[in-house]
């Protein structure tokens, strides 16, 4: 019988390997990158036979560039960018509106 724990590795799992596919890496990609001496480890996190730990999570998330929040199957928030900018005190008023007016664009070009 699966416990609740067994089920969210597994999840973890998933979400690890679908990054991984997403990123274009091998099972043997990942597992270099994170400092592991094969794809077996990368294998046995993602089918949710080995326990992922917190360091090797952060490390999976920033080789793989997602938000570690991704792999936890947790909600992620959506930053609002214009306040982001408005908080950095190092951009001038127009390099902020030169960062919104690039995003518009690429919204308006990818049909987002």
């Amino acid at each position: 019988m699966i416990n609740e724990d067994d089920k969210r590795y597994q999840k973890i799992g998933e979400n690890i390997k679908n990054a991984r596919e997403q990123a274009g890496l091998s099972q043997m990609d990942l597992a270099k990158e994170v400092g592991f001496s094969s794809a077996t480890a990368i294998s046995l996190l993602e089918s949710g036979e080995r326990k992922v730990s917190v360091k090797d999570l952060e490390k999976i998330s920033e080789v793989l560039h997602v938000d570690i929040k991704l792999l936890l199957d947790q909600k992620i928030e959506k930053t609002d960018i214009g306040y982001a900018l408005r908080s950095d005190k190092d951009l001038s008023t127009e390099a902020k509106k030169q960062v919104m007016d690039f995003i518009e664009f690429v919204k308006k070009k990818h049909g987002k």
